[in-house]
This record gives structure tokens, sequence and C-alpha cells, in this order.
């Protein structure tokens, strides 16, 4: 189906002589023809890209203000044509023309005419106006991709429910629903697979994206978190996950039910997840979790673009992350299963994407987009089940963050006093204070390797 919106695409783009981009009504990018670079190279179109047209086709979706910005046009409601003056203040150096593709008295996409002047004398037509040809022409091709538009997202929200069951509904249904789920997919959903996951999932607009991603065959919402446990009946799949929002103390309780959006992601073969990952990217970006590209927050200590500050936290993952007290937490994460070699696996590839989103909501350092195999020991941690080990409860109390964070930092640094009062930047007697106040808090000795590993495992789990 990406062909055909292709080939729809050039269809305009040849009709009328400029260069045209497709966007579905969450002004996510479909398809695009060809545009020139200003040095003649597109084949004659004189028509130069402006940053909102370079933007869209580099990120593959325009920001939320350039949507409110055109929407102000009345393209949402639009049956006809608009035309769209330039506004060097938006950043919309060249004008535009807008041919909203409808099925059924609702707005499916738009497509967008690049226009510098050249189309300045085509009649867009009107009351006592004829239409000009070539604008009828490209109507006639939006209507058709309105009514394609309209049947993907049909058929999507059937994937997205049938992949809800299989996430997250009842244990004894999910067989059954993962055989229509591969019957409902093209092709059976054959070849292999990998689960994203996003969360938390608050955009706008609550509901699961439409078509505009490729590769990726179904979404659809499932709440996770609301407590710990094995049983196979949690939501979001029986992982048992507890996802902490960013507002609660360093203990492990306070992690509070919220929403994550699950894609189901074709892959050309198991072991190249590069799609899922892209997926990511964009899903992450509509969540308004940062500017998509690249999977990374750049060297420890620094703090990625969408993280806010001061939420606590118990403490941080190495020197020169954000310490307990001061935590920064990602307004969105994305976590990128491992690729399965069929649909058998879909269960398998989402528990593991979940477990990557925790992760990197926990340690901003493996976002925004992390994968799972390289979350390193979160890879276990995530499958525990909710609640602070007893032994770390009191240790874990806001008025004792501090100590806390020292005591991760020193686990952090293998023990070696010299290092951990470096990276805290105190003095070797205060170190030995803090963590002596550590033991009485929690009955641990430091010094035996087991109460270390325990230790430890509850101040990583704690920022889960």
């Amino acid at each position: 189906m990406r062909g055909d919106y292709q080939q729809l695409v050039d269809e305009v783009s040849a009709a009328l002589g400029a260069p045209a981009t497709l966007e579905d009504r969450d002004f996510g990018l479909i398809a695009f023809g060809v545009h020139d670079t200003g040095d003649g190279s597109s084949g004659g179109v004189s028509s130069l890209m402006d940053p909102v047209r370079t933007k869209s086709i580099l990120h593959r979706r325009s920001t939320a203000a350039v949507r409110a910005w055109f929407e102000a046009y009345g393209i949402a409601r639009a049956t006809g044509p608009l035309r769209i003056p330039p506004d060097p203040s938006a950043g919309v150096l060249t004008g535009r023309i807008c041919l909203p593709a409808r099925h059924d008295g609702v707005v499916q996409g738009y497509v967008w005419l690049l226009d510098d002047g050249h189309l300045a004398d085509v009649e867009l037509g009107g009351p006592g106006r004829a239409q000009d040809p070539r604008i009828a022409q490209a109507m006639r091709t939006a209507a058709r991709i309105g009514a394609l538009l309209a049947a993907e997202t049909r058929a999507g929200a059937a994937a997205g429910a049938l992949l809800h069951d299989v996430l997250a509904g009842p244990v004894t249904g999910r067989d059954a629903a993962l055989a229509e789920l591969r019957d409902a997919l093209p092709g059976g959903a054959a070849g292999p697979v990998a689960a994203v996951a996003v969360l938390p999932w608050r955009p706008a607009d609550p509901a699961a994206p439409g078509p505009g991603l490729p590769r990726t065959a179904a979404t659809t919402l499932v709440r996770v978190g609301g407590g710990g446990g094995r049983d196979g009946e949690s939501a979001g799949a029986g992982t048992g996950a507890r996802v902490r929002t960013g507002a609660g103390g360093g203990s492990g309780g306070g992690a509070e039910p919220v929403r994550a959006l699950a894609a189901l992601v074709l892959l050309p073969s198991a072991g190249s997840v590069d799609p899922a990952v892209a997926a990511a990217e964009r899903l992450l970006h509509a969540a308004g979790g940062g500017p998509p590209g690249g999977t990374r927050t750049g060297a420890p200590g620094e703090v990625p673009a969408g993280v806010r500050r001061g939420a606590r936290g118990a403490a941080r993952i190495r020197a020169g992350e954000p310490a307990a007290g001061a935590a920064a937490v990602p307004d969105a994460v994305a976590g990128v299963g491992d690729g399965r070699a069929d649909l058998v696996g879909l269960p398998d590839t989402w528990r593991e994407a979940l477990a990557a989103a925790r992760a990197a909501r926990a340690a901003p350092r493996l976002g925004p987009v992390a994968r799972w195999p390289e979350i390193g020991p979160y890879r276990l941690l995530t499958d525990l089940p909710g609640g602070a080990d007893p032994t770390v409860g009191r240790l874990l109390e806001p008025a004792h963050a501090a100590l806390a964070h020292t005591a991760e930092v020193y686990l952090d640094h293998a023990g070696q006093a010299a290092r951990t009062a470096a990276a805290l930047g105190i003095h070797r007697q205060t170190l030995y204070y803090r963590l002596s106040r550590v033991e009485e808090l929690t009955g641990l000795d430091l010094t035996a390797g087991e109460d270390r590993l325990l230790l430890h495992m509850s101040l990583k789990s704690a920022r889960l």
C-alpha cells in the first residue's frame, strides 16, 4: 500500500509540475515526490525547499506547532483545495496548495504542493469560478488517497484491537487473538517481527497513531504498571511491570499504572531491528519525547532534550548522572525488543520492549530509544516483582536520598573509596560516615559481597 501512495503523489506532482508530499491527518509523512535542491537537479521544478518542508521530510513528521499553524487555515474542515501564503516568520518561505484527502466526509490526510509563484494562475475553483482541470484531476487523485487511508485506518484499528488482546487481554484468549492477528496482517505476517513500547503515551491526541509508519503493522494502547507479580493477568501482557511516573519517591512504591503505546513492526530479518528503531523514534517524537533520530542521550552527565528535573529518585546510575533528589525523568521514552522469527514470539519481544522502555526511564543515559540487548542489568531488574526489599525501605525514604545516592555511587565504583569520594566531590571521611549510616539504616554489612549485591540491586530496582 505504501507504493500506491507514492504513485498517487507522483501523479499529483506531474499534473501540476510542483513537488508534492502526502501526510496523514496527524501530519505524519507518508510519501513525497522529487524536490529541487536549488541547483535544478530535480529536473526543472523551480520550487525551493523551505525549513518546514525540509524538516517534515527529514523527521518524517511535522511538529505540533507547524500542524497548528496550518490547521488555523481550516484545512481539516475544507472540502476543496486551499491556497496558503508564505510566512517567513513561521519558516514557511514557500506558499502551499493543500488538497484535503477526504473519504465519507472525513479528512484522512493532506496532499501538499509547493508553490513558489508558478501556480499563481491556477484556479482552485469557487463560486462563479471554474476549477482548473489540473486541480480537478489532482482532487480526484486526493479522493483516491483518502479512500486508501480510510481503508488502512479501518484495517489498522482491527489489527490494533487484536494486538491489544494478544498483549493485554485475558490469558485464555491470547492464542486465539494471535491466530486472528496473523490472518489480519499482510501476508499473514509470516516474517520476522519486533515490538516497540513508548511510555508514557500522552500526546494531545490520545488515540494510537494510524497509518504513516513504514513496516508498522499495528499499534494499540496498553495499561502497564499497577504492581508486581507474575500471574499473567497483570496489565502489559503479564509483565507485572511497575512504571514510575517521575513524581514518586525512591521506595519502589508509588508506581502507578500508565498508558503505553505498543507497536508491531515487520522486519526484513530477525537480526535487523533497524525498522523498529526508526518506528520508535517517530512514535517517540509524536509522543513529545524529543526529536527523532539517535537512540542515545550522549555522554553520562548530559541531560537529554525532553528531560525534566525535579522528581525524587533513589540515586543515579553512575557518577555524573542526575542524583537522588533531582532525578531526570524523560517525558517519554521508547524501548525496542529483539526480533523474532514470526508472530509466535510477539509476547516475548513485547516484554523486552517494555523492559527496555522502563530502563530508559530509570536511566536516561540508555535512551531516549533503548534496545533490549543494551540495557545491561535492567534485563534482570525489570523482571523482578514490584516493591522494595524491606531491608532498604528506610534508606529509600526521601529524607535519606543523599545516603542512597552515596551508596549507589559507591557500589557503581566497585567499593573503591577514593574514586567514589572524587565522583561525589566529598572528603573520604565524609564518605565513610555516610556508608556507616547506610549500614545502620539497612542492617547490611557493606564488606559482605551478598549484602552489597542486595543493596545494589535494590537501588537500581527502585529507579523503575
